[in-house]
Parts: structure tokens; C-alpha cells; sequence
């Protein structure tokens, strides 16, 4: 195995291809969406701004943000589902996109010839989404839940930029992740996952509890009115929603990417990169340790900064140089 490469990202900010390094513009953004016009209020500094406790400011600006930045116009998600912030969905897929220029004698492979297979897709679909509005890419999201699937195919429908970019495909074993989604003829350029953060229901709901706090906190010291999401002997809010599969499995997040690893050894062939979000840094040295064991050839950190919010991509590749050569000439050149 290769020595690990570290490419680090800035300290604070989102990736420079980001569109949304800059402060939301909401005056464009209700041009696109008018339902967010009434979550859009001045702060004591007198800037716009919303509440981010809010879970339904919250998916009206990601709602708005898909319709502005993305062309997609019918988006929406069943209540207490994911709503994940699009500009950290947007973040992974321009640090995939340089990781497959760095295989590309450092140009972005595009369009429907590049497929990248989403590990719990979810009902919002943003991953697939963003990826193929900005790089043409084709996908396959991948899900447990039959609701998610069944409301990411609505979207997909629902928006003609969509069309014939994205699949979506029920996982009926828990158990598995790649296991019965990569078929014997399918070949994926890259697989990404944000695996579930937490071991039990319990952890997961004081987490978002304390994020909910943290929020308030902020949008108090900031002058924006906090919406109140708790009462005594109530379960908190979720602003981000989540169902107990996006939020946590046995064991967590390194439970989770262990089984990634070993079951990404099964397909070797059929993917050029595997890859996967880590968010607790504690769990890399069992990780790295793990794709040694199981003889991946090189393995990349992709270190990424949201605001305040450290996290990091690990990637993984069974390719020996000679097989990526081949792929690269067969798939991307």
C-alpha cells in the first residue's frame, strides 16, 4: 500500500468550486423560491437571515438553494426525514471531483460516462442531485428505507434536468452495503456514503439536541429570533431531520466503514474509488489500519473544513497502477 497522501483543505470555508462559499443572497434566492420568503427575517446587525432551529426554514432554504443553484424545482421530503445542508453535499462532490483529476492527469473526468454509486441515498437525494447537475455525472442511490427510495424516484421524475441521470436501487439486507447493489456487470468511478454518525437512537437524539442548543445560541447572539423547538419532557427537534437509519446503526460510524472496507473487497474491480465521510477523527487509525489488512493499494484523506466543522473523506482503491491506466484510457479519455 502506498503511502497515505493528505490533501488538506482550507481552515475555515467551503471548497473554492463551491458555489456556496459566499453569504446566501435571500433576495435571489426567494426569486427562486417564494415559500422561503416567510423563514427570511433581519438580525440585530441587520442582515438576512433564517433560523436554522427551525426544521422548516431549514428545508425551505435547501428547497430554495436546489431551485437557484441546480434548476431542480420540485424537491421535498417527508417529515422527520434528513435535510441535509447542501453546501457540505455539494463540498464531498468537488473533493470527489479532484480526487478523480488527480487520476486524470488533473482533469475532471465529465458526463454521463462517469457513475458514482450513493451509499444511503436518502428521500432527499442531494448527493446524486448536486453531482449531476455540476458534472453531468450519472448515479445509482442506494437505500434501506423504501420511503426514501420511493420519494428520491418522485424528485428524479418530478425535474426534467434529472432525466437519466440518476437510478435508485432498495437494499432489502441491512447488512449490506455494496453486497446486492454493485451487479455483476455494473462499474462505478467512484462510491460515496455519509455513514450513519451514531450507535443507538439515544446518542443520536442528545446530539441533535445539543446542535439545536448551539444553534439557538447563536442565532441569539446574532439578533435572530430562535424558534423554540423543546418543552419539558418533549424529544427536541430535529433541524435536520432523520430517521434512525440516516442517523445511526450498531456500533456507529466505524462499525459502519468497517463493513464498507470488507465488503468493498468483493467488488474491487467494479469500483475505481470507494469512499466515505469520517467525522470522528478517532476512528482513522482503525480504518487505515483495516484497508492494510485487506490490501488496498492507496488510500487518500481529504480533510474538509465547513465553518466551525472539521471533518475529512478517507478513499480507497484496489487498482494497481497498470488496471487504473487501463480504466482511465476505457472510461474517461
Amino acid at each position: 500500500m502506498t503511502q497515505k497522501k493528505k490533501t488538506q483543505a482550507p481552515k475555515k470555508g467551503l471548497h473554492p468550486r463551491n458555489p456556496h462559499r459566499q453569504r446566501y443572497d435571500f433576495e435571489a434566492l426567494i426569486k427562486s423560491c417564494p415559500q422561503l420568503a416567510p423563514f427570511v427575517s433581519e438580525n440585530k446587525f441587520g442582515d438576512l437571515s433564517v433560523d436554522f432551529t427551525n426544521p422548516d426554514a431549514v428545508k425551505t432554504l435547501n428547497k430554495a438553494l436546489l431551485s437557484h443553484f441546480y434548476q431542480v424545482q420540485h424537491w421535498d421530503i417527508p417529515p422527520g426525514y434528513l435535510c441535509p445542508p447542501i453546501p457540505g453535499r455539494a463540498d464531498y462532490l468537488h473533493y470527489i471531483a479532484d480526487l478523480l483529476a488527480d487520476s486524470n492527469d488533473g482533469v475532471i473526468p465529465q458526463g454521463k460516462r462517469v457513475i458514482g454509486l450513493d451509499i444511503g441515498v436518502g428521500a432527499n437525494c442531494a448527493y446524486p442531485i448536486v453531482g449531476h447537475r455540476v458534472y453531468g455525472w450519472r448515479f445509482v442511490g442506494a437505500d434501506i428505507d423504501p420511503i426514501s427510495i420511493k420519494t428520491a424516484k418522485f424528485i428524479i421524475e418530478s425535474n426534467s434536468a434529472l432525466a437519466g441521470g440518476i437510478k435508485c436501487r432498495l437494499q432489502k439486507n441491512a447488512d449490506n452495503i455494496f453486497t446486492d447493489m454493485i451487479n455483476p456487470d455494473d462499474t462505478f468511478d467512484f462510491a460515496l456514503c455519509n455513514p450513519p454518525f451514531h450507535s443507538s437512537m439515544a446518542e443520536a437524539t442528545a446530539g441533535s439536541e445539543r446542535k439545536v442548543k448551539n444553534l439557538s445560541a447563536n442565532a441569539r447572539k446574532k439578533g435572530t429570533k430562535a424558534f423554540e423547538p423543546t418543552t419539558k419532557g418533549k424529544q427536541p427537534a430535529l433541524n435536520f431531520g432523520g430517521q434512525n437509519a440516516e442517523l445511526w446503526c450498531p456500533g456507529g460510524e466505524a462499525a459502519f466503514i468497517k463493513r464498507m472496507i470488507a465488503q468493498s473487497v468483493e467488488k474491487q474491480l467494479q469500483c475505481y474509488w470507494f469512499t466515505t465521510l469520517v467525522s470522528k477523527k478517532e476512528n482513522l487509525p482503525d480504518i487505515y489500519k483495516m484497508l492494510k489488512q485487506v490490501g488496498a493499494v492507496d488510500v487518500r484523506t481529504i480533510d474538509m473544513a465547513q465553518g466551525q466543522k472539521q471533518t475529512r473523506v478517507v478513499a480507497w482503491t484496489f487498482l494497481s497502477s497498470e488496471q487504473q491506466r487501463e480504466w482511465r484510457e476505457q472510461r474517461w479519455q
